[in-house]
């Protein structure tokens, strides 16, 4: 195979050729489907399908058809019922059907290329689960990628095909380790042109920041920093309070060279103080996920079993299922249900005594939905004594601080209330957060905590920015005021996109059905130097349509306003802005800045 070799989605040049190729091999050859007059196989799915196409030059060389469950609907729901395959209910699984190669094609790496593909495209639209039919008598090619069978066989004409299923991310893994010099191969023989990276990121949870990317590493362009609107991290577009930078640049050199307290204790008294909180039930870290990582790694194991909410942040499926190996479940969140906790779904499922831990993020990320205080202490209260519920509360400033469940966590063995100071107190940078428990839970972290878990200058930072509520407080109501202009702003730009504010300081955007996707929207709009969050790894319930973006000042939403509009007149055709007005946004804001 030459470097001609096209990896790409179906155009719809491609469809006649899918279903004649399909007729060829199906029908005339393998005899699993009567030959038609028309010379063509076509598939019911067809409009819910997304097929991949390999071809070499002008030569078409074979194809996958992929099954999101979004369609609702399955190719194997023609052979099983669900009562028959109950894999067939689950949210996040991906069908893959009916890959086929062109006969002179068959002995290359062609089917492994289009396998892999499929792999890369399912687990960037958030899927976890995969089921496909593989012809008996290429089993042991599905078996060797990691597919395991289900113990169900069917029969379509003269084939017979093995169900077989598969994690996303084992089989990744099998796919990196076990053929890794055959993806290497592939990669320099292929032009990639999928809206996904042709290779999985390093083993670490996506937290997207490709901003800082653009801006340097290495450090050595910082200037770079004024030229990007990074709205894809939910730093705080407002600077720390004065006070915070005074105590940070009073003496930078003494602040450096200087060891901290080592157990962080005037930062824990503050923390105290100001929240009317014990300070024996404090625990602090370097961020909240230094926090979640000794907190869990300390509680659970491979046996543990814990619900997170989905859509959900990523690190704490990263934690529990990559790092620990936990058996984790997930209670779906809906559109078109608000994004909503529905309290009594949420406790019949909790009810079920099996969780060791339930994860809530409140308000939630990404969805930006807020559960009220009431009805969680009532879930709460309802739970098994058994059950262990982590609060994440890191943007639970921009709903209102008394909704916080810290003053429950310092007395209730079940309950930890973790808060971040990094979005609310515009403290990303030098890394502080705290924990609240009940004392025997706290000093059991502190235990395993090491000597000066937080810097001097975070620890400084910190207590100087609890010191000053009145200048958060105002930074917290202009953000909502900015927010609800750039939603208005971004709703105007096409009456097909769908806006949706949150509580906090982000909102998201989701593109129409069949339109582009949120990755070719998020590459588009870095042409600008803006970037945005595609969403779409976090969940399937995202469709690979949605992007997250983090409010910043008025100048840095104009910009996005205007890289947003351009973008969608490259991808969106027919939308009404004209292509002169958009390219004029994008030079406005681009002067304004």
């Amino acid at each position: 195979m030459g470097r001609d070799l096209q990896l790409r989605a179906a155009t719809e040049s491609d469809l006649a050729w899918i279903h004649e190729l399909r007729h060829r091999v199906y029908a005339e050859e393998l005899g699993q489907h009567a030959p038609n007059p028309t010379g063509r196989l076509s598939d019911g799915l067809d409009g819910d399908n997304t097929y991949l196409v390999v071809a070499c030059g002008a030569a078409r060389v074979g194809f996958v058809s992929l099954t999101p469950p979004w369609a609702g609907r399955y190719g194997l729901d023609k052979y099983l019922t669900r009562e028959e395959l109950p894999l067939l209910t689950e949210d996040d699984l991906f069908e893959v059907r009916v890959l086929t190669v062109e006969p002179r094609w068959r002995a290359t790496a062609a089917a492994p290329l289009l396998m892999y593909a499929a792999l890369r495209w399912i687990a960037a639209r958030g899927g976890r689960r995969v089921v496909a039919m593989g012809r008996t008598e290429l089993l042991d090619m599905y078996l060797a990628a990691g597919l395991r069978p289900v113990g169900r066989t069917v029969r379509g004409g003269a084939l017979t095909f093995e169900v077989l299923n598969g994690g996303v991310g084992e089989l990744t893994r099998v796919s990196m380790d076990r053929y890794r010099a055959l993806v290497e191969r592939l990669r320099s023989a292929v032009d990639w042109r999928l809206d996904v990276p042709f290779a999985p990121g390093p083993d670490g949870c996506e937290h997207g920041g490709a901003s800082f990317t653009a801006i340097g590493t290495d450090f050595r362009s910082l200037h770079r920093r004024h030229e990007v609107v990074a709205a894809d991290v939910l730093d705080a577009w407002f600077p720390p309070a004065p006070g915070v930078r005074a105590a940070l640049a009073e003496d930078p050199g003494w602040v450096a060279r200087t060891s901290p307290p080592t157990g962080a204790e005037g930062l824990m008294a503050e923390i105290a103080a100001v929240r009317g909180l014990p300070v024996e039930a404090l625990a602090v870290g370097a961020g909240s996920s230094d926090l979640i990582f000794r907190a869990f790694g300390r509680w659970l194991t491979p046996e543990s079993r814990v619900l997170l909410m989905d859509p959900g942040y990523g690190e704490y499926a990263h934690v529990t299922e990559r790092v620990i190996g936990c058996r984790v479940d997930r209670f779906r969140l809906r559109r078109e249900e608000g994004w909503r906790i529905d309290p009594a779904r949420l406790s019949a499922v909790v009810g079920s005594g099996r969780y060791d831990l339930v994860v809530i993020v409140n308000p939630n990320n990404p969805t930006g939905r807020h559960a009220p205080a009431s009805e969680l202490r009532s879930l709460i209260a309802a739970a098994p004594a058994r059950t262990r519920w982590w609060i994440d509360e890191a943007y639970l400033g921009y709903v209102d601080p008394a909704e916080s469940l810290a003053g429950l966590a310092a007395t209730d063995p079940r309950v930890v209330v973790c808060t971040s100071l990094s979005k609310m107190y515009a403290l990303s940078g030098v890394r502080a957060a705290y924990l609240v428990a009940e004392p025997g839970t706290a000093a059991g972290i502190r235990r395993w905590t090491p000597p000066w878990p937080v810097g001097l200058p975070a620890q400084l930072a910190a207590v100087a920015a609890l010191r000053d509520p009145a200048h958060y407080r105002d930074h917290w109501l202009r953000t909502h005021t900015l927010r609800r202009r750039l939603a208005a702003d971004l709703a105007e730009s096409d009456e097909t996109v769908v806006v949706e504010e949150s509580v906090a300081n982000f909102l998201s955007v989701t593109l129409p059905p069949g339109g582009p996707s949120a990755a070719r929207l998020v590459d588009e709009c870095r042409r600008h130097d803006v970037y945005l969050r595609d969403l779409s790894p976090l969940s399937p319930e995202y469709q690979g349509r949605t992007v997250r973006i983090a409010v910043r000042d008025a100048a840095g939403n104009d910009r996005i306003v205007a890289a947003f509009r351009a973008a969608l007149e490259l991808l969106l055709p027919s939308r009404s802005v004209s292509r002169a007005s958009a390219a004029e946004d994008v030079a406005a804001a681009g002067t304004a800045r």
